[in-house]
């Protein structure tokens, strides 16, 4: 299923509002564009609850928060809240600062469709949602000391608590979700190359493409043409699809990049041009 999401992203154009920090923007919105959706960098307090009542998806992101930013985000999760648009929380550095670990386990709380984090990120976001307390895990900003693996159950201890899909990424990216009955969904991704570990903004700007995926998925469930066959809107999935949209695309940049700078140019290339067969058929997923 993940060929019709990506035809269906292309084909709806979702408008994301991306609330991220000032190192990626740019390259985020760059990223959006390249893969089918259309970005919107609306992060003033003054705007950001409006404008995330009529985005298709929306991008909280901390990973350079400062007092208006944190006012700007609680506002767009408020719109996003009132107008069913789905956000994504991207918890960049969460237990590695005090004010951005407290604020992460606040807006976490507001029900973002989907989190997305490196392993160290999610553990420390799993501490704040149960109450549990363990060894530090902590993290050097977006750099994770935790592998992929061991953040598979504060992965689902996460979904469980919010209702989100929870991506852990690394060399095989983690997908959990809680189904309605309360069990545990999880998909296993391999894909993309360890080039995207030496471009800043791979990371933050999955986040956003998560987002893109999400709002397509909702609009594909509610609007004339839908998916066929579908019972209805499967955010789990969409997020596979948002992974192997990057991964698969990080693929195809290597074979033609041996570099960073000219890998980045290559990886929004191949974002714009792998076909929804190629992207399906070029990563290996395990459920």
């Amino acid at each position: 299923m993940i060929s019709a999401r990506v035809d269906r992203l292309r084909d709806t154009v979702p408008l994301v509002q991306c609330l991220t920090n000032t190192v990626v923007t740019q390259f985020t919105a760059n990223v959006l564009l390249s893969a089918g959706a259309s970005p919107a960098m609306v992060d003033t307090p003054e705007e950001a609850a409006d404008f995330a009542r009529v985005a298709s998806g929306v991008l909280v992101n901390l990973g350079t928060p400062t007092a208006a930013g944190y006012t700007a985000m609680r506002e767009a999760v408020r719109g996003a809240g009132e107008a069913g648009t789905p956000w994504v929380l991207d918890p960049v550095a969460c237990g590695g600062a005090a004010a951005r670990t407290s604020f992460a386990g606040d807006i976490v709380r507001h029900r973002p469709a989907a989190v997305r984090g490196n392993p160290s990120e999610i553990r420390a976001l799993a501490g704040l949602v149960t109450g549990e307390t363990g060894p530090s895990v902590g993290g050097r900003g977006v750099d994770s000391t935790d592998e992929v693996e061991s953040a598979s159950v504060a992965a689902a201890a996460v979904s469980a608590a919010t209702g989100a899909v929870v991506a852990v990424s690394g060399p095989r990216d983690l997908i959990v979700s809680t189904r309605p009955d309360g069990t545990t969904r999880t998909t296993r991704l391999t894909s993309g190359d360890p080039l995207m570990q030496r471009v800043v903004g791979t990371g933050c700007s999955l986040g956003a493409l998560t987002a893109a995926y999400l709002g397509a998925e909702l609009s594909g469930a509610t609007g004339s043409t839908g998916f066929t066959g579908s019972a209805g809107p499967d955010l789990h999935t969409a997020v596979v699809a948002a992974h192997a949209h990057a991964g698969a695309a990080g693929t195809a940049a290597a074979r033609e990049a041996s570099a960073p700078g000219s890998f980045a140019v290559a990886w929004l290339d191949r974002l714009y041009s792998l076909s929804a067969a190629d992207i399906a058929g070029s990563v290996s997923l395990d459920e």
